[in-house]
């Protein structure tokens, strides 16, 4: 199980905090703000990018992001190759599943999975490691929608997995501070926690 410390408008104090205390994987959702952290704080750090990225800004982070998690179009996955073959690196990402009833939240439909899927499968996306999926569940106080959605985003990854036959694809991220418990016993591998890791935002 990997933990994602979300540091999205955090201090670089509190991410050095929970640096000191032996942690390196950190969550940023803005290009600008992962920029001005990640020059200031130690090299070894793992830098995720969990928010929504735009197409136009995939080359100011394709240098050293260690796991782009929401890769939402098939568009995002060309730059993300193009970019990556510039910069002489394999990068990894996660393909993000709309699984939520918001129409808000991002994310690939079964039909678009699909067809990235059989694209990797024709190695489209030869400088892109895709690892997993990832989603995040409904904004509610409905448990049982939000285990149904997590359920769902784990028959999507089981058999994204069989279709692809890749050993490196073994990351499914799903859960935050409010709904881990659940996305854990759903078989989440990776959980996204940031208010319980640094307080509630101000």
């Amino acid at each position: 199980m990997s933990l994602i410390a979300v540091s999205k408008t955090k201090p670089v104090a509190a991410i050095e905090e929970l640096y000191a205390l032996g942690h390196r994987d950190f969550g940023e959702n803005y290009v600008q703000e992962l920029l001005s952290k990640s020059e200031v704080l130690p090299k070894d750090i793992h830098w995720h990018f969990i928010g929504h990225l735009q197409s136009n800004k995939v080359k100011q982070i394709i240098s050293f992001v260690h796991l782009i998690h929401g890769v939402d179009s098939e568009k995002l996955l060309v730059e993300i190759q193009k970019q990556s073959l510039k910069a002489g690196r394999h990068v990894d990402v996660l393909l993000q599943m709309h699984i939520a009833k918001e129409e808000t939240k991002y994310g690939l439909d079964e039909k678009e999975l699909s067809q990235i899927l059989a694209n990797i499968n024709n190695h489209a996306y030869p400088n892109v490691n895709i690892r997993g999926l990832m989603g995040m569940a409904s904004f509610t106080d409905n448990l049982t929608e939000v285990r149904n959605e997590f359920r769902q985003l784990k028959l999507y990854f089981d058999d994204a997995r069989k279709r692809l036959n890749e050993t490196m694809f073994d990351t499914l991220s799903m859960g935050m501070s409010g709904d881990y418990q659940i996305a854990v016993e759903e078989g989440s591998t990776m959980i996204r926690i940031g208010s319980l890791l640094f307080g509630k935002r101000s």
